[in-house]
């Protein structure tokens, strides 16, 4: 009888790290307006100054990294929290379209979520790029739909998703720039601020009822979605309404360890929660409630959030909705 595979077989899909490739950090440095990088010191609106790593984002380190965590296959995210994506249109296409040809050139090893210009994006052009096996669906910065009306303004993109059959990452976005603020801790941002965006943005789609309009969009918050699912309980307290379990709704394990991510499965169900590290910043989980939970959410579920499912007769329907 063949053998399970061992933890450190390089099988788990990651479905949320970063990776700068070259091209994307030549356009980073050519900027003189913020996000840009002078060296390695990363400069942008609301954050102090960062320090990147450059060994964290060698090619060869990384896939080694990875397959000693066991990871074989890891999604690659623009950095949305640069703010890349509501820069003015021409500025945001370049620095995309850097992020993309350098995805495409990266091994085997390495797939890519898609990321579009807020102003004026080309749905057309995401069409075809969610065509493209490298690319495993949409990027979302989270500062970007951020209530109900926000997420009708992306209702194209969302479309665009559907049809192409690939899920929608919503990640953490720009930190608004306060200049009356006062410097706080270098963590303030992604323990106030990313989560805030990410809690917004998980009822911002209830209030919507995106469910109802793209029954068959599968959706991934980043960072167990801010933990948004725990206010579930508040949330009818104050008029909301009890929703079942959504096969097609995900959050991902990045930010958080196991007391957070135990309550949260005792929301969702276990089949929501998939492998998402947010590295360099974090390592993978390794386990988590024992071995088939683990197995679930470093093997299955992101498997089953990433399978293609095109909807029968997109080619019309991308018609219609373009």
């Amino acid at each position: 009888m063949p053998q399970e595979p061992t933890l450190q077989e390089p099988i788990a899909i990651d479905v949320h790290q970063h990776l700068w490739t070259d091209e994307f950090v030549d356009r980073l440095r050519a900027r003189t307006q913020v996000p840009y990088l002078r060296g390695w010191t990363l400069h942008t609106a609301a954050e102090p100054p960062y320090e990147i790593d450059p060994q964290a984002h060698d090619v060869e380190r990384r896939i080694a990294a990875d397959h000693d965590a066991g990871v074989g296959t890891a999604c690659l995210s623009l950095s949305a929290p640069l703010g890349i994506e509501s820069l003015p249109r021409p500025q945001a296409s370049l620095l995309i379209e850097a992020w993309h040809s350098g995805a495409r050139a990266l091994p085997a090893h390495f797939r890519a979520w898609a990321s579009v210009p807020t102003i004026d994006p080309d749905l057309a052009g995401l069409h075809t790029l969610l065509a493209e096996e490298k690319f495993v669906g949409l990027q979302l910065p989270a500062s970007e739909v951020l209530s109900p009306y926000a997420w009708e303004r992306v209702a194209g993109l969302l479309v665009a998703a559907e049809i192409a059959g690939k899920p929608v990452l919503v990640h953490p976005g720009l930190e608004a720039h306060r200049p009356q603020q006062r410097s706080v801790p270098e963590w303030w941002h992604p323990v106030v601020g990313y989560t805030a965006q990410l809690t917004a943005a998980w009822w911002g789609w209830h209030a919507f009822g995106g469910r109802d309009l793209f029954p068959d969009l599968r959706i991934v918050f980043a960072a167990a979605a801010g933990l948004a699912p725990l206010h579930q309980e508040r949330q009818l307290l104050r008029g909301g309404t009890d929703s079942r379990i959504d096969p097609n709704l995900y959050v991902d394990t990045s930010g958080y360890g196991p007391r957070a991510l135990d309550a949260v499965v005792r929301v969702l169900g276990i089949d929501a929660l998939v492998l998402g590290s947010d590295r360099p910043y974090a390592e993978p989980l390794t386990e988590f409630l024992g071995a088939a939970a683990t197995k679930a959410v470093r093997t299955a579920n992101p498997a089953r959030l990433l399978e293609p499912t095109p909807l029968r007769g997109g080619e019309l329907a991308w018609e219609i909705a373009s």
